[in-house]
Protein backbone atom coordinates (compact mmCIF):
# COMPACT_ATOMS: atom_id res chain seq x y z
CA UNK A 1 0.00 0.00 0.00
CA UNK A 2 3.06 2.06 0.64
CA UNK A 3 4.67 1.27 -1.90
CA UNK A 4 1.65 2.18 -3.86
CA UNK A 5 1.13 5.90 -2.71
CA UNK A 6 4.68 6.65 -2.97
CA UNK A 7 4.71 5.82 -6.59
CA UNK A 8 1.35 7.99 -6.68
CA UNK A 9 3.14 10.88 -4.67
CA UNK A 10 6.18 10.71 -7.29
CA UNK A 11 3.86 10.71 -10.34
CA UNK A 12 1.82 13.90 -9.29
CA UNK A 13 5.26 15.31 -8.39
CA UNK A 14 6.34 14.97 -12.07
CA UNK A 15 3.15 15.37 -13.18
CA UNK A 16 3.51 19.00 -11.70
CA UNK A 17 7.11 19.71 -12.65
CA UNK A 18 6.02 18.89 -16.38
CA UNK A 19 2.40 21.63 -15.65
CA UNK A 20 4.89 24.30 -14.34
CA UNK A 21 7.62 24.19 -17.06
CA UNK A 22 4.81 24.00 -19.69
CA UNK A 23 3.71 27.46 -18.29
CA UNK A 24 7.02 29.33 -18.45
CA UNK A 25 6.49 31.65 -20.91
CA UNK A 26 8.65 31.03 -24.38
CA UNK A 27 10.24 33.74 -26.39
CA UNK A 28 8.18 35.94 -28.55
CA UNK A 29 10.46 36.69 -30.83
CA UNK A 30 10.34 33.86 -33.54
CA UNK A 31 6.40 35.12 -32.94
CA UNK A 32 6.77 38.53 -34.67
CA UNK A 33 6.72 39.50 -38.08
CA UNK A 34 9.47 41.17 -40.14
CA UNK A 35 8.64 44.71 -39.23
CA UNK A 36 7.30 44.24 -35.86
CA UNK A 37 10.66 42.37 -34.84
CA UNK A 38 12.86 45.56 -36.35
CA UNK A 39 10.45 48.36 -34.80
CA UNK A 40 11.21 46.89 -31.52
CA UNK A 41 14.63 46.34 -32.10
CA UNK A 42 14.71 50.35 -32.97
CA UNK A 43 12.86 51.16 -29.48
CA UNK A 44 14.85 49.21 -27.50
CA UNK A 45 17.83 51.07 -29.42
CA UNK A 46 16.30 54.12 -28.33
CA UNK A 47 15.52 52.77 -24.49
CA UNK A 48 19.21 51.47 -24.13
CA UNK A 49 20.57 54.83 -25.36
CA UNK A 50 17.99 56.82 -23.00
CA UNK A 51 18.62 54.41 -19.98
CA UNK A 52 22.52 55.20 -20.48
CA UNK A 53 21.59 58.84 -20.59
CA UNK A 54 19.63 58.91 -17.51
CA UNK A 55 21.99 56.74 -15.25
CA UNK A 56 24.99 59.03 -16.19
CA UNK A 57 22.07 62.42 -15.44
CA UNK A 58 20.93 60.92 -12.31
CA UNK A 59 25.05 61.08 -11.17
CA UNK A 60 25.48 64.38 -12.10
CA UNK A 61 22.40 65.79 -10.68
CA UNK A 62 20.77 67.00 -14.31
CA UNK A 63 17.47 66.82 -13.80
CA UNK A 64 16.42 68.25 -16.89
CA UNK A 65 18.04 65.87 -18.87
CA UNK A 66 16.35 63.02 -16.58
CA UNK A 67 13.41 64.22 -16.92
CA UNK A 68 13.98 64.51 -21.07
CA UNK A 69 14.89 61.07 -21.67
CA UNK A 70 12.34 59.42 -19.20
CA UNK A 71 9.69 60.90 -21.57
CA UNK A 72 11.13 59.65 -24.50
CA UNK A 73 11.33 56.71 -23.37
CA UNK A 74 7.54 56.72 -22.16
CA UNK A 75 6.71 58.40 -25.40
CA UNK A 76 8.26 55.62 -27.49
CA UNK A 77 5.57 53.22 -26.22
CA UNK A 78 5.49 50.72 -29.40
CA UNK A 79 1.71 50.27 -28.64
CA UNK A 80 1.42 53.71 -29.14
CA UNK A 81 2.99 54.15 -32.29
CA UNK A 82 0.99 54.61 -35.84
CA UNK A 83 0.72 50.72 -36.40
CA UNK A 84 -1.51 49.21 -38.74
CA UNK A 85 -4.68 47.38 -37.95
CA UNK A 86 -2.65 44.24 -39.04
CA UNK A 87 0.33 44.94 -37.26
CA UNK A 88 -1.94 45.50 -33.99
CA UNK A 89 -3.27 41.71 -34.98
CA UNK A 90 0.38 40.06 -35.60
CA UNK A 91 1.57 41.95 -32.20
CA UNK A 92 -1.17 40.47 -29.72
CA UNK A 93 -1.04 36.90 -31.46
CA UNK A 94 2.60 37.26 -31.05
CA UNK A 95 3.14 38.24 -27.38
CA UNK A 96 1.08 36.91 -24.38
CA UNK A 97 -1.31 39.39 -22.25
CA UNK A 98 1.40 39.71 -19.63
CA UNK A 99 4.19 40.75 -22.16
CA UNK A 100 1.87 43.71 -22.65
CA UNK A 101 1.20 44.57 -19.22
CA UNK A 102 4.79 44.68 -18.36
CA UNK A 103 5.90 47.06 -21.52
CA UNK A 104 2.92 49.03 -20.12
CA UNK A 105 3.80 48.89 -16.79
CA UNK A 106 7.64 50.00 -17.81
CA UNK A 107 6.38 52.97 -19.50
CA UNK A 108 4.54 54.30 -16.79
CA UNK A 109 7.17 54.25 -14.51
CA UNK A 110 9.10 56.03 -17.16
CA UNK A 111 6.61 58.70 -17.12
CA UNK A 112 6.97 58.88 -12.97
CA UNK A 113 10.73 59.22 -13.58
CA UNK A 114 10.17 61.84 -15.70
CA UNK A 115 8.42 63.51 -12.92
CA UNK A 116 10.75 62.85 -10.48
CA UNK A 117 13.32 64.81 -13.00
CA UNK A 118 11.19 67.38 -13.31
CA UNK A 119 11.18 67.89 -9.49
CA UNK A 120 14.42 67.22 -9.17
CA UNK A 121 13.86 64.33 -6.41
CA UNK A 122 17.34 62.59 -6.81
CA UNK A 123 16.20 59.58 -4.48
CA UNK A 124 13.24 58.75 -6.56
CA UNK A 125 14.97 58.92 -10.03
CA UNK A 126 17.09 56.25 -8.26
CA UNK A 127 14.21 54.17 -6.97
CA UNK A 128 12.10 54.55 -10.55
CA UNK A 129 16.11 53.48 -12.31
CA UNK A 130 16.28 50.54 -10.11
CA UNK A 131 12.25 49.29 -10.92
CA UNK A 132 12.73 50.74 -14.38
CA UNK A 133 16.03 48.21 -14.63
CA UNK A 134 14.43 44.95 -12.59
CA UNK A 135 11.30 45.70 -15.51
CA UNK A 136 13.89 44.73 -18.31
CA UNK A 137 15.87 41.87 -16.55
CA UNK A 138 12.20 40.64 -16.30
CA UNK A 139 11.11 41.31 -19.68
CA UNK A 140 14.40 40.44 -21.26
CA UNK A 141 14.85 36.62 -18.96
CA UNK A 142 11.05 35.89 -19.94
CA UNK A 143 10.18 36.94 -23.12
CA UNK A 144 13.08 37.08 -25.64
CA UNK A 145 15.71 34.84 -23.54
CA UNK A 146 16.61 33.55 -27.01
CA UNK A 147 18.07 36.85 -27.52
CA UNK A 148 19.87 37.41 -24.22
CA UNK A 149 20.41 33.57 -22.96
CA UNK A 150 22.58 35.02 -20.13
CA UNK A 151 19.66 37.12 -18.38
CA UNK A 152 18.47 35.36 -15.48
CA UNK A 153 15.40 36.57 -13.87
CA UNK A 154 16.14 38.67 -10.57
CA UNK A 155 14.09 38.49 -7.35
CA UNK A 156 12.86 41.56 -5.01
Amino acid sequence: MTAGIGKFVAALLFGMTLTASSLAAEPVTPKLTDKLSSLLQKEMRSVQAAMTAIHSAMVMGQHEKVAENAQQIHDSFILAQSLTKQDRQDLMAAVPEDFVKLDQEFHQLSASLAEAGRNENTGQQHKLFGEMTRNCIQCHSTYVSDRFPGVQSISD
